[in-house]
């Protein structure tokens, strides 16, 4: 059994939770999943999510209590989505802790402000078929490094990459119906424990 951590310090964390519950269903795996606050119980995961929010709150409390020396210690799949792209990243437009887990630089807010919120079907390279974007004050990724692959743009900006077992997506896949980004990441993990 491999357990899945939803880091439970701010953002759509049961909206999450429930998507990981219905891609675990969906690929028969067996797996648990359950919110996590602290570097003890990020140690008994095997993948963390690191969903929306404000990425410097979250920055902030992933290092002061230690979680970040835990994930890179440990080499935790990480799947960061919207602010936990921000987080992912080795460089940002703005003063704040980051996990620096994928060569990239990631641009805050880069689609604009609350109003400027869309959807959008996306064109994801590990897909089939497009996937239901949903971007709220969405970072995008640039100057993407060595070994890091650009999954998918929109309007000529990065808004998801991969990196080793981690995954950064710029929309929330937690706010659709569609379990395949959280279904890719379960598979990532699988393959570090195997």
């Amino acid at each position: 059994m491999i357990k899945i951590g939803i880091l439970d310090l701010q953002g759509d964390v049961s909206e999450h939770q429930m998507m990981v519950k219905n891609a675990v269903n969906k690929i028969n795996l067996n797996a648990e999943v359950l919110k996590v606050k602290t570097s003890s119980e990020v140690t008994e995961c095997d993948g963390i999510i690191i969903s929306g929010g404000e990425s410097t709150v979250i920055g902030r409390l992933i290092k002061e209590n230690s979680i970040d020396n835990i994930i890179k210690e440990n080499q935790i799949p990480v799947l960061g989505t919207c602010a936990g792209m921000v987080l992912l990243g080795q460089e940002t437009d703005y003063d704040q802790p980051l996990l620096g887990l994928i060569p990239m630089k990631v641009k805050r807010n880069g689609f604009g402000r609350q109003k400027l919120s869309f959807e959008a079907d996306l064109n994801i390279n590990t897909l089939k078929t497009p996937y239901p974007g949903v971007f709220i004050r969405a970072p995008y990724a640039y100057d993407v490094g060595d070994g890091a692959v650009e999954v998918g743009q929109i309007h000529g900006k990065i808004i998801a990459v991969a990196y080793e077992h981690h995954l950064a997506t710029a929309f929330h896949p937690e706010l659709t119906n569609d379990t395949r980004i959280h279904e890719y990441f379960l598979k990532e993990v699988l393959n570090c424990v195997e």
